[in-house]
């Protein structure tokens, strides 16, 4: 994979366990993580878990188990893509060519320069969410799909429209994985939304303030 991705044009770094990928982590930034669920030493899920405490470079998570449940712990553990093997290196590319497109991408331009969430203030422009003066840590993809919601307030949108508005190729199921995660940041009660809401039969709506 790392020789099929760099004849494609990418810079690859290669590591063989856990132990080696953060030390590689501590010497240099990256831009996306293409991670074993199966590496030795820690399981790919627990290492995403550790790492998203500190760090929001995407992850794509690499499985050999493509159960519904293994999909939805991938994602719950932060990662932004799941693939399951048997794969097409090209398949792989096409992942990775759309998820450093999303992180690449600009954010539209929105009415307000600060959007209210109950206690929270996100600055669109700055890409930047605050609780007080202390700002909230967001994956890349969390961080995605609130500009997406932020430059819409008050608009339903469905499942499709969220997935091609962070640029194709996220599943239903995986918007609803992350749209979980980005409620247990923003709501006093994430089971009982208040500012992102599901419109039943219709998709999500953010209710700023």
């Amino acid at each position: 994979l790392g020789r099929y991705l760099r004849d494609n044009g990418y810079h690859v770094s290669s590591a063989s366990s856990a132990a080696e990928a953060r030390a590689a982590l501590d010497g240099m930034a990256f831009d996306l993580i293409v991670l074993d669920v199966m590496m030795p030493g820690e399981s790919g899920i627990d290492f995403t878990r550790g790492l998203r405490r500190s760090a929001t470079v995407p992850i794509l998570l690499l499985t050999a188990m493509g159960e519904p449940e293994d999909r939805i712990a991938g994602l719950e553990s932060g990662a932004d893509d799941y693939l399951t093997k048997p794969f097409e290196p090209r398949e792989l590319l096409l992942r990775v060519e759309t998820i450093l497109r999303r992180t690449a991408a600009q954010p539209p331009a929105t009415p307000s320069t600060c959007i209210r969430i109950g206690e929270f203030r996100y600055f669109p422009a700055r890409d930047e969410l605050l609780r007080g003066d202390e700002p909230v840590r967001l994956t890349t993809a969390e961080a995605d799909l609130l500009r997406v919601f932020a430059a819409s307030p008050g608009e339903t949108l469905s499942r499709h429209v969220l997935g091609e508005r962070l640029g194709g190729g996220t599943s239903r199921r995986a918007i609803d994985v992350q749209i979980a995660r980005l409620r247990r940041k923003i709501e006093p009660e994430p089971q009982n939304p208040r500012y992102l809401q599901t419109v039943w039969g219709r998709g999500y709506v953010l209710r700023a303030e």
